[in-house]
C-alpha cells in the first residue's frame, strides 16, 4: 500500500478508544477548534508528521490482542482517502474499527468528497459531533459530551438515517 498520511501519534495498545484492545491513529489537522478539546495539538493542518501507510498498518497489525483500531484526531474525515486505504486492508485482517468526528453524521453526509462515505461504509462504530464543554460528562463510554452519539454505522448506512448502537446510549 503506498501513500502517507499526517498524523500527530498512535497509541499501541487502548481500552478507551473504543471497545476492547486498540490501536488508535491520531490524525493531525482539524477545522473544528471545540473550546475544551482534549487533543488541541491536533488542530494545526501542518503540525504533527507524515507516516507511510504500510508502515502504519504493520505496526497496528503487529500485537495480535488488537481486535480493533480507532481513527481519532483531529478530524479523521478531513483525511478519508488514506484512511479509507488503511480500513480496507484492516478490514481484511478482520478490525473492528471506528472513527471520532467533529462532524455529525448529517453534516459527514454532506461533504463532497466521496471518500468520506468509502471510508464510513468501512466503520463499524463512529461517534459524531462536536465536543461541548457545557455538556461535557465523564461517565460517558467513548465520547466526551453528552451531544455525541455513537452510532452503528452498518445500520445507519442501511436505514439512512444515524442509528444509536443502544450498548452505548
Amino acid at each position: 500500500m503506498k501513500g502517507s498520511i499526517r498524523i500527530a501519534g498512535t497509541v499501541g495498545e487502548s481500552i478507551v478508544d473504543g471497545p476492547g484492545l486498540r490501536y488508535t491513529l491520531f490524525t493531525q489537522g482539524c477545522p473544528h477548534g471545540c473550546p475544551g478539546c482534549h487533543n488541541p495539538q491536533t488542530h494545526d493542518f501542518s503540525g504533527g508528521q507524515l507516516a507511510e501507510l504500510d508502515a502504519l498498518l504493520r505496526d497496528m497489525c503487529r500485537n495480535p490482542l488488537i481486535g480493533g483500531v480507532t481513527f481519532s484526531g483531529g478530524e479523521p474525515f478531513c483525511q478519508p482517502v488514506p484512511l479509507y486505504e488503511l480500513a480496507v486492508e484492516l478490514k481484511k485482517r478482520g478490525k473492528h474499527l471506528m472513527a471520532y468526528s467533529g462532524y455529525t453524521w448529517e453534516e459527514l453526509l454532506a461533504l463532497p468528497d466521496p471518500f468520506v462515505r468509502r471510508l464510513l461504509s468501512q466503520l463499524d462504530l463512529l461517534v459524531d459531533g462536536r465536543f461541548v464543554e457545557s455538556a461535557r460528562d465523564i461517565g460517558l463510554r467513548f465520547r466526551g459530551s453528552a451531544n455525541q452519539r455513537v452510532l452503528d454505522v452498518p445500520r445507519s448506512l442501511a436505514a439512512g438515517a444515524p442509528v444509536w448502537d443502544e450498548r452505548y446510549r
